[in-house]
């Protein structure tokens, strides 16, 4: 086919950029705590099995323990309770993983305060600006957030509150999952939703109204600031767990020189 030789050739000849938006996985990856009586993810380990020694002469492998929110991963429906009838991530169509993406940056206004929220004038504004939300695609979040993602203190960004990182409002996370077309949201922080959305109502909105609309969550991205607001394309590929709730996922983005 034509149209995949051209995007081959794109690609090889340096016409078409390929970005990593996704975060190195290792025992350093920030992850989500939860208060008691909560149950707890695990962080990421690796547990060698050999290399090239007596255990396997020739080759290196490991075997690794991990949560499926922990690092650059992906929510399925099902992983909240409004979703709980919706898809398992083994049941998300591949067509579905790769979709426009659209870049709203409020990383000046996440700056000057750790709890900004994206409103829906927010995104108006910016469709008057850019155009529509594109129908099946994803609204990628930057708040620059990825900047502390090598200490997990930075990260949370807790105190006796509770954690202080950037989101969207519960009006705002309605607005996307009942009036826009999208597939799903992308964030640069630990999950979809603001550090203090467990006060909202509902709580966590994102989680709940997405989810429950059967769309999709992106978490902990990095490189945002280097895709334009319209045009990319972006390819995530999380693992086909059956019945799992969600997956570390390796988000690429595509996007034109």
């Amino acid at each position: 086919m034509s149209v995949l030789r051209d995007l081959l050739d794109g690609i090889r000849g340096g016409g078409i950029d390929v970005l990593d938006l996704t975060a190195p996985l290792s025992e350093r990856t920030p992850i989500l705590a939860l208060p008691e009586p909560f149950g707890q993810t695990v962080p990421f380990t690796l547990q060698e099995i050999s290399r090239y020694d007596e255990r396997g002469p020739a080759w290196y492998w490991n075997n690794f323990t991990t949560g499926e929110h922990t690092g650059t991963h992906f929510d399925a429906p099902v992983h909240w309770v409004t979703g709980r009838d919706g898809e398992d991530v083994s049941q998300i169509a591949p067509a579905r993983l790769i979709a426009p993406a659209v870049v709203l940056d409020f990383s000046a206004q996440s700056a000057d305060d750790p709890d900004f929220l994206l409103e829906i004038d927010h995104v108006k504004a910016w469709e008057s600006e850019h155009g529509p939300l594109p129908d099946g695609g994803w609204l990628l979040y930057r708040t620059g957030w990825d900047v502390r993602a090598h200490d997990q203190g930075e990260f949370l960004n807790a105190d006796e509150t509770g954690p202080h990182t950037p989101g969207m409002s519960a009006d705002c996370a309605r607005f996307l999952a009942e009036e826009t077309p999208i597939a799903g949201i992308g964030v640069e922080t630990v999950g979809t939703d603001a550090g203090a959305a467990h006060s909202f109502d509902p709580a966590f909105p994102c989680h709940s109204y997405l989810l429950g609309a059967g769309k999709y969550g992106l978490t902990q991205l990095r490189n945002l600031d280097r895709l334009p607001p319209t045009g990319a394309v972006v390819i995530a590929g999380p693992l086909p767990i059956v019945g799992g709730s969600g997956s570390p996922v390796r988000v690429l983005a595509l996007v034109e020189r």
